[in-house]
C-alpha cells in the first residue's frame, strides 16, 4: 500500500476468503495430483496436468447446490470434484490408465482435507490476532466445500473465526451477492459495517461490491493487473499492507 494512502476505516466485521487468501498449496495442483496418481501406477507430467486442472475448474459450474437436501451435500461436493478431476486426467490422456479412477479419487479427495498439501501465509496469523485484539469480528466466506471445516482446524485457523460460510451450504457461490447477503444475515450486520478480503477480482471483489461491501484485493504474486479496479477499495500483496484506522 502506498504510505500516503488514507487508512481504511475499521469495520465491525471482516469476511475473508480461504484458498489464496488465508492459505495456499505447497505445490501446484498438477504436482499433487501427479504424486498421488503415481501411487496408483499412473505417471503424468505435472505441468500439462496442472493446465488441464485449471481449465476443468474454470469451466465447471458454480460449486453450489440450490435446494439440495443438506444430507446430500457431501455427496454432491464429492461428485463435483470427481468430475473436475476426471476431465483433468482425460485432457492429458491418462484417465484410462487407472484401474478404478473413482477409487483413486477417494485418496485424492481426502488428501486435500488434511493440512499436508497446504500452508498458511506467514502474514495471516499476525493480522488476524491484531484485528481480533481490536474487537473486530472475523468470519470466513468461501467457495470451498465442507472439507473447509476440518481443514481450518488442522491449520489452526479455526479459533480466529466466529463463523464460516461456504457456497455449498447456502446454495450460492461468489460472485453471486446472495452468499454475501446470507452471511450478513447470519451476523445481523449491514454491508457498510463490513470489509471483505479475497484474492479473486471477480469472485471476491466484484461479488462483494454487488452486495454493497467494500473489498480489499489480495494480489499475492504482485504481478496481476490492473493496479486499480472499480470493485476494489485497496490492492495489497500481503495482509501486512492492510492498515485500518
Amino acid at each position: 500500500m502506498n504510505p500516503t494512502d488514507d487508512m481504511i476505516p475499521s469495520p465491525k466485521l471482516i469476511f475473508l476468503d480461504a484458498v489464496g487468501t488465508l492459505f495456499g498449496l505447497r505445490d501446484s495442483v498438477g504436482e499433487i495430483y501427479g504424486n498421488i496418481a503415481r501411487q496408483w501406477g499412473v505417471d503424468v507430467p505435472a505441468k500439462p496436468l496442472n493446465r488441464a486442472f485449471f481449465h476443468a475448474f474454470s469451466t465447471a459450474p458454480p460449486m453450489a447446490f440450490p435446494d439440495a437436501d443438506p444430507d446430500d451435500i457431501p455427496r454432491l461436493e464429492f461428485e463435483w470434484w470427481l468430475d473436475v478431476a476426471a476431465r483433468s486426467f482425460k485432457a492429458v490422456e491418462a484417465f484410462d490408465q487407472f484401474a478404478d479412477f473413482s477409487e483413486f479419487f477417494v485418496d485424492l479427495y481426502e488428501e486435500f482435507a488434511t493440512a499436508k498439501p497446504w500452508f498458511v501465509y506467514p502474514d495471516v496469523i499476525p493480522a488476524l490476532k491484531k484485528w481480533r485484539d481490536r474487537d473486530i469480528e472475523l468470519a470466513v466466506l468461501s467457495n470451498f466445500d465442507s472439507r473447509l471445516y476440518p481443514l481450518l482446524e488442522a491449520l489452526e485457523l479455526a479459533p480466529h473465526f466466529s463463523r464460516v460460510t461456504i457456497s455449498t451450504a447456502v446454495g450460492a457461490a461468489k460472485p453471486d451477492p446472495k452468499i454475501f447477503a446470507i452471511a450478513l444475515k447470519k451476523h445481523g450486520i449491514s454491508p457498510s459495517e463490513v470489509l471483505h478480503i479475497g484474492d479473486s477480482l471477480k469472485a471476491d471483489c466484484e461479488g462483494a461490491k454487488a452486495a454493497g461491501i467494500p473489498a480489499i484485493w489480495i494480489d499475492r504474486d504482485g504481478e496481476n493487473t490492473p493496479q486499480t479496479h472499480p470493485s476494489v477499495l485497496r490492492r495489497c500483496t500481503t495482509f501486512a499492507e492492510i492498515e485500518l484506522s
